[in-house]
């Protein structure tokens, strides 16, 4: 294959020869916009070359931009991303966007494309037999991936704009898309009553007392639990990835912290280390036990699982329906009900700064601010 470097006014291009054009009588070739550095155009040209050599080379305007994403896009982030990430975008990509967008050739793609797309995701975009629309931040995060893509295209010159960024996403509302709902102390003192012959109890009670994610307290060893000194590490989770519970790292650098636990907590976990091993020398397992929570094999609990087990023991018993994760929402707003400092919270939770926590929880301030009025009130003018 023959190509070469030119370079038009201040960008630099990669020129792709294509063959032998019959109609016209002349050679046919392709430009690819490759930005305004000379060794960037021969970086593309290389790549260009080399896909021709696999087979795998089609002209831009040839290829649908389903086809992009799949053949060219997704493979290239697989040594690039987290393994959940990338099912994660293989997901969305498979079940959404190349059912509804894959057929369009890539260069023709607009934005009026996208923003019909994410307004029938909006409306109907379940695939899972129930009908309905996707939450709007879903739809914001294949919209994020759409725009990735087109991005990494643009920069290699297949496409001449990146049309996400002229589409209207679905805006999220600061805080989340959906109205938080979460237990009272009493509420949730009454739950774990209700549930403590149950092999759910610890790791709900854990959860709960401590405000770990549901991935955080399955992915809890107990070489990072150190019950003589009260504390645990949280510095890896557990994840569905592709249906399958994967160990993985914590979700962001500020999710690997220190918990301090309380003496009751302590004392229910080495309660159930007790437990534990005694399960494993009645079964006669081998092996050390490196989950706190872990199947009677040793390996890790599926996260689903855990989420269904919680669906189940709520449905059972007479109490508010809450989601496993708002068990981490009610930890955090018993403790800011109860005067403890946003900072301690955040740091707490493993949340990035207090602004964010402020942000998350702001449907707890104004009783806060009610209380603080009346502090201030009484201190001055008495009672």
């Amino acid at each position: 294959m023959r190509g070469h470097v030119a370079k038009k006014g201040n960008r630099y291009y990669a020129v792709v020869y294509e063959g032998f054009d019959a109609l016209t009588g002349k050679d046919r070739y392709r430009w690819h916009a490759a930005g305004d550095t000379k060794k960037g155009a021969e970086k593309l040209l290389t790549e260009l070359i080399k896909r021709v050599h696999d087979g795998d080379y089609r002209a831009p305007d040839r290829i649908t931009f389903g086809d992009y994403l799949l053949e060219r896009w997704l493979p290239t982030k697989k040594a690039q991303i987290r393994e959940s990430t990338f099912a994660s975008y293989k997901n969305n990509i498979e079940l959404h966007v190349v059912p509804r967008l894959g057929a369009i050739p890539l260069q023709k793609l607009q934005p009026e494309d996208l923003d019909t797309f994410y307004a029938q995701l909006l409306t109907d975009g379940k695939r899972n037999g129930t009908g309905g629309g996707l939450a709007p931040k879903t739809v914001r995060i294949i919209h994020g991936i759409i725009r990735k893509a087109l991005a990494d295209a643009l920069r290699k010159g297949t496409v001449t704009r990146n049309v996400a960024d002229l589409a209207d996403a679905p805006k999220v509302r600061v805080g989340g898309s959906r109205e938080m709902t979460v237990w009272t102390a009493e509420e949730l003192r009454s739950f774990l009553d209700e549930i403590r012959d149950t092999d759910w109890y610890v790791p709900i009670f854990l959860a709960a007392n401590t405000g770990m994610r549901r991935g955080e307290v399955l992915g809890l060893t107990w070489r990072n639990v150190d019950l003589d000194a009260a504390r645990l590490t949280v510095n890896q989770q557990i994840l569905s990835v592709e249906y399958s519970a994967k160990v993985a790292d914590v979700k962001t650098a500020h999710s690997r912290r220190v918990v301090d636990l309380d003496p009751f907590s302590v004392s229910v976990l080495r309660a159930w280390r007790r437990e534990q091993l005694e399960r494993k020398l009645s079964t006669g397992r081998r092996g050390d036990d490196e989950f706190v929570f872990c199947r009677e094999d040793g390996g890790p609990i599926h996260p689903d699982f855990f989420s269904q087990s919680w669906d189940r023991l709520v449905k059972a018993s007479d109490h508010r329906r809450i989601r496993l994760h708002d068990l981490r929402h009610t930890h955090a707003t018993i403790l800011l009900k109860a005067g403890v400092p946003l900072k301690v919270v955040s740091e707490r939770l493993g949340h990035s700064s207090p602004a964010f926590t402020m942000t998350v929880y702001q449907h707890v301030l104004p009783g806060m601010q009610a209380d603080a009025a009346a502090a201030f009130s009484a201190a001055v003018f008495g009672s």
